[in-house]
């Protein structure tokens, strides 16, 4: 039997976290059983694991080594969960670990005992169970903790670049850039010589991306950001911004920039704003609030969702392959992930770490080892 951690939403509004043993099946010929020794608390793993529950409102109960967390969705968000109530949930989208037993196939018996990077859900378990042809082997001498992160950001990361040029714009805008994704972001930018943008809300956070090499780094909390922005998006002709916030102004004060930007060499001027397509994706909700916006942006502009998944189902297989190629050759340098704690399953319901996690602040990154102080 293995340990797994479980997001159940009761149709009475109540979210409850807790571990469950689950069997661990025999792999068949073309399967592997990989012992999960990594797994990041990204975002969006933390919007499946908490769904809309008010997490101040959390409460431990059960025994020592079975504790349940129960907390309450508040009656407004309650809706949206509708699809989700009363079913049991497994949670972690990626993670990496060591193959313990393969099934008889060539391509299975050729990853035992090697170090992989898989994704497909169920990820804080102490063992799955995955096709050989999904998980994706690490160089010899890469640790778990720093294959765990290979896909979610890593490709995220990438896939933002790409829509760019697929789009024909050729310099980007991203928020809540100091984060793991975003220094991810800068580094890719550099190396393919793409001006970004970076938009942060902390002196600490903007140091650190100077000190990456970032050049344009602008502070939300400011009071010359508009200003500042504007004269990046002049320097950089960016014309596509990736948002992680959701709500709030941002978004729309980016478009805002960006026309003022693109009016400052406007050889003559139209009362329908400028020409140029202006396009902000909002692939994040670390805040919470309405999106609000003032239209003084013209009428060239989109404002819409991005999803790392679709995107990657619309580049196609190779496309996505390719992409991978690059994570797995970079691993330890441009698409490096860095935690700030490593907790256990039974930590990882302790009310002061989800305290931490939970508020998904930049440079409070967890990783998860499901096998953390458990017997082998």
């Amino acid at each position: 039997m293995a340990l797994q951690l479980r997001s159940l939403v009761r149709s009475n509004g109540e979210l409850e976290l807790s571990l469950h043993d689950e069997p661990i099946p025999e792999p068949k010929p073309d399967e592997v059983i990989v012992r999960v020794e990594a797994s990041p608390l990204n975002p969006s793993d933390l919007g499946l694991l908490f769904g809309a529950a008010d997490m101040s409102t959390a409460k431990v109960s059960g025994t020592a080594d079975r504790p349940v967390v129960t907390a309450i969705v508040p009656e407004r968000a309650r809706p949206s969960m509708a699809g989700r109530l009363d079913q049991s949930m497994p949670v972690g989208n990626e993670g990496a670990g060591v193959v313990v037993k393969a099934g008889s196939s060539p391509a299975a018996q050729a990853l035992l005992g090697k170090t992989v990077a898989a994704i497909g859900g169920a990820m804080y378990s102490q063992y799955r169970v995955f096709p050989a042809a999904q998980c994706l082997e690490l160089p010899a001498g890469t640790t778990p903790a720093e294959g765990a992160s290979c896909f979610v950001n890593p490709l995220t990361s990438l896939s933002m670049v790409e829509t760019m040029r697929l789009e024909g714009h050729k310099a980007l805008v991203h928020t809540a850039a100091a984060s793991n994704l975003g220094q991810m972001l800068n580094k890719i930018c550099q190396k393919d010589g793409i001006d970004l943008v970076n938009i942060v809300r902390k002196p600490e956070q903007e140091a650190l991306l100077r000190g990456i090499g970032a050049k344009y780094v602008c502070n939300a909390t400011s009071p010359t950001f508009l200003e500042d922005l504007t004269q990046a998006l002049v320097d950089t002709g960016a014309t596509l911004a990736f948002d992680a916030t959701g709500g709030g102004k941002l978004a729309g004060q980016i478009l805002g920039c960006m026309e003022a930007a693109l009016n400052r060499t406007a050889k003559e001027y139209s009362r329908y704003g400028s020409t140029t397509h202006k396009q902000v994706y909002i692939y994040g909700g670390l805040d919470r609030s309405p999106t609000e916006f003032v239209r003084n942006f013209g009428m060239a502009w989109g404002m819409g969702g991005w999803l790392l998944f679709p995107f990657l189902q619309k580049l196609g297989a190779e496309g996505t392959q390719r992409l991978k190629a690059r994570v797995v050759a970079e691993l330890k340098t441009t698409f490096a992930s860095h935690y700030t704690r490593e907790i256990s399953l039974l930590e990882a319901l302790r009310l002061d770490a989800i305290g931490v996690y939970g508020k998904q602040a930049t440079g409070e990154k967890f990783l998860l080892n499901p096998n953390k102080g458990m017997a082998a």
